[in-house]
């Protein structure tokens, strides 16, 4: 059964992201032990607090100018997790890729709110609007399956190997993916500062990644 929304969407604090720069940079984003070349998402229940293909009715249009909200025909609104722009502007400014792994039966829908959906660097006010997630993503891929597909398709896309992927979702069904060497980091209410800290020494431990490397935290 779909989860159930502890708040109408329109009013959940949890749907609106803070800007980037108000997050303190991840503390294992700035150690010196090596890092992941990729950092992979699901999208329901991970970077927003719904399914897009249960809870959601089309057409999206934005809710807001700055672009962190997004409605449905109904009007009810939803936006990101609150860490989520601050975590995906820190990976990509330490030379991080980012992926989208989702098996929605809706990916017009969730391909709509990711163009929609903008990433703050600043408070409102403070220069200019942010790219849309949309654009920071490097690979993504979106459609219903087991997402062992998902990966295969990321690793042919980007050259890179499974051990250097790390993934976050909130289905543990989706474990299977580590029998391809893929880390999952399994989240219970969306992606955070703490889950991604957990994830990356995750990540460290299954591969022995444990020391400094050469480069910049080893990516």
């Amino acid at each position: 059964m779909p989860k159930p929304l502890t708040a109408p969407l329109s009013t959940s604090p949890t749907t609106t992201t803070s800007p980037a720069s108000t997050l303190p940079s991840t503390a294992c984003f700035s150690d010196t032990l090596p890092l992941p070349k990729i950092l992979v998402f699901d999208l329901d229940y991970t970077l927003w607090p719904l399914w897009v293909d249960t809870h959601v009715s089309p057409p999206l249009k934005p809710a807001d100018a700055a672009g962190l909200t997004v409605q449905d025909r109904h009007g009810e609104k939803f936006g990101f997790y609150r860490d989520v722009a601050g975590l995906m502007v820190h990976a990509k400014e330490k030379g991080m890729m980012l992926g989208a792994a989702s098996r929605t039966s809706a990916p017009d829908v969730a391909e709509r709110a990711l163009r929609l959906l903008t990433v703050p660097l600043g408070e409102a006010g403070e220069g200019p609007k942010g790219p849309t997630a949309w654009s920071l993503f490097d690979v993504l891929e979106i459609y219903p399956g087991d997402k062992k597909v998902h990966f295969e398709r990321i690793r042919k896309k980007t050259g890179l190997p499974f051990e250097e992927m790390l993934f976050f979702d909130d289905e543990r069904r989706n474990k299977n993916v580590e029998s391809l060497g893929v880390t999952m980091r399994l989240v219970r209410d969306g992606v955070t500062v703490e889950e991604v800290e957990k994830g990356v020494g995750e990540w460290r431990g299954r591969n022995g990644r444990v020391k400094a490397e050469g480069g910049e935290n080893g990516v």
